[in-house]
């Protein structure tokens, strides 16, 4: 009797498993860190190229994201995307992604199921990467 209960479970477990598309993606979406809403809504992403390679652009929006005061809750330079809160108060997805069309051109794309918060972060972000480089003082020993 147990026996039969035991494979019961295990047909149910395996069943539900296979009807899972992503384990991992549904405790993310379980989480709250979650980037599918903004890989979905990348079709509709405010995007502009800068005169960057792909490692001083992504670089250069980690800082730029300091700066605006965003919250990155998932980050990933070989998944080619960052993904924040507008604020730590406004948590509003928003999905920044990276696609290197050549050398030194970096295509940056803003995506969020939010057009208020894609448009706010975007206008502040691209402004700040256009400008110029913060320049680092080295001291001279």
């Amino acid at each position: 009797m147990m026996k039969k209960h035991m494979v019961c479970v295990g047909v149910l477990f395996l069943f539900g498993m296979a009807g899972c598309s992503s384990l991992g993606e549904g405790m993310r979406g379980f989480l709250g860190v979650s980037t599918k809403a903004l890989e979905q809504e990348r079709g509709s992403a405010l995007s502009r190229n800068f005169e960057y390679d792909y490692f001083t652009a992504y670089s250069r929006t980690l800082d730029a994201l300091k700066q605006i005061k965003a919250y990155i809750y998932a980050k990933g330079i070989s998944k080619h995307m960052i993904a924040i809160y507008v604020s730590q108060d406004d948590t509003t997805p928003v999905g920044i992604f990276f696609t290197e069309k050549e050398k030194n051109l970096t295509r940056v794309e803003v995506s969020s199921p939010s057009t208020y918060a894609k448009e706010t972060i975007a206008q502040k972000l691209f402004s700040l990467l256009e400008g110029p480089a913060k320049k680092v003082d080295v001291k001279q020993e």
